[in-house]
């Protein structure tokens, strides 16, 4: 059984974002954790824009807080996002990783250590190279991974590195990522 979905995105992630997650059913079993490259400064617009357009819960994530599925937790900007080995998540302001805080590869490393197996990882659109050693790690930890065809991406530098790095469980357009997420989501681990 799958505990969480981790993501990553960068440039041209609102929209991607916008197409993944809406059509995701209140219901959806799995808690979603998403790290969206931002200004330092951005506020929780993000999350409350997303929060308007879904039927899934989507908040900025909280320290300390208890991961619920249905639910989409968003990395707040200048904060690393991460999960506790309980599966409760923390807020880090250390340094940045490939150029970013958050770093995707921060939240990917982290939920391969609490969840092992039962993550599924996905790199979205995105500029640089940030959440392909994450999702490198997630396979290692026996995760599925999944990535975005890079030739349906605004940016295909992140989708395009993770394949360099990963052979992917499925690389898939954003039209298809929610039916897989739901399927996998039901299905479980392989």
């Amino acid at each position: 059984m799958f505990r969480a979905v981790v993501m990553g995105v960068s440039t041209g992630g609102m929209q991607a974002l916008k197409r993944v997650l809406a059509p995701l059913p209140a219901v959806f079993p799995l808690p979603i954790l998403i790290v969206q490259h931002m200004s330092p400064i951005s506020g929780n617009g993000l999350a409350t824009l997303l929060d308007q357009l879904c039927l899934v819960r989507v908040k900025e994530a909280d320290e300390e807080e208890v991961i619920n599925a249905g639910h989409v937790y968003i990395a707040p900007a200048n904060y690393h996002l991460l999960v506790e080995s309980d599966g409760s998540l923390s807020l880090s302001a250390e340094k940045a990783v490939n150029f970013a805080r958050p770093s995707v590869d921060v939240l990917f490393e982290s939920a391969a250590l609490a969840f092992g197996p039962s993550v599924i990882g996905v790199i979205l659109t995105g500029a640089g190279t940030d959440g392909g050693r994450g999702l490198q790690f997630i396979k290692a930890h026996g995760g599925t991974a999944i990535i975005q065809d890079p030739a349906d991406a605004e940016a295909a530098s992140m989708p395009g590195y993770a394949l360099s790095l990963v052979v992917a469980d499925h690389v898939v357009t954003l039209t298809d990522l929610p039916e897989l997420l739901q399927k996998l989501a039901a299905l479980g681990p392989s």
